[in-house]
């Protein structure tokens, strides 16, 4: 199955929070409610410095998802 790379999700449990799944590698969910990520990757702690900017450059590419997607409800 082919997945896209983002995908939005919500909880009833969980009313205010807004999640975007980032399904490539590095795999993780945030929640945008509180910028809260959850990893679904071990990483050794040689990945740990690349991790840190990739962390930043997939936030914000989840935030950029978020944004658009949620433009398209407002035309």
């Amino acid at each position: 199955m082919s997945l896209p790379k983002f995908i939005l999700g919500d909880n009833t449990e969980y009313p205010n929070a807004i999640y975007v799944i980032h399904t490539d590698f590095p795999r993780f969910i945030i929640n945008l409610e509180n910028d809260e990520v959850e990893w679904f990757e071990d990483f050794s702690a040689d990945d740990k410095a690349e991790l840190e900017t990739e962390t930043e450059n997939a936030i914000k590419e989840a935030t950029d998802f978020y944004d658009s997607e949620i433009a398209k409800y407002d035309e």
